[in-house]
């Protein structure tokens, strides 16, 4: 089981405020997560592949294609400043 002292220095690194009582309930609440993991651990799980999504879905993204604008010279007039070969704006600080 996890102490109230272990339990306190846990919660002094999450930044989390806990009372007396409320340590002692998280004491135990941490010990029976732990005490689940253990259990967890004993399960065999090398016959089960691997799963990445539960539907089966796959990506149905398409590939990236490169295309020419076109529009470069009217989109450089729209620029307030031309210095040294680069568009100057405004600062946004």
């Amino acid at each position: 089981m996890i102490s109230k002292e272990e339990t306190k220095h846990i919660a002094g690194l999450a930044r989390i405020g806990l009372s007396e009582n409320e340590r002692e309930k998280m004491s135990e609440d941490l010990s029976a997560i732990l005490d689940w993991m253990k259990i967890l651990q004993k399960a065999d799980v090398l016959a089960v592949s691997p799963m990445e999504h539960i539907t089966g879905l796959e990506n149905s993204a398409r590939e990236d294609q490169m295309e020419i604008f076109g529009k470069s010279e009217k989109l450089v007039k729209l620029f307030p400043e031309n210095k040294n070969g680069f568009d100057k704006v405004k600062s946004v600080l």
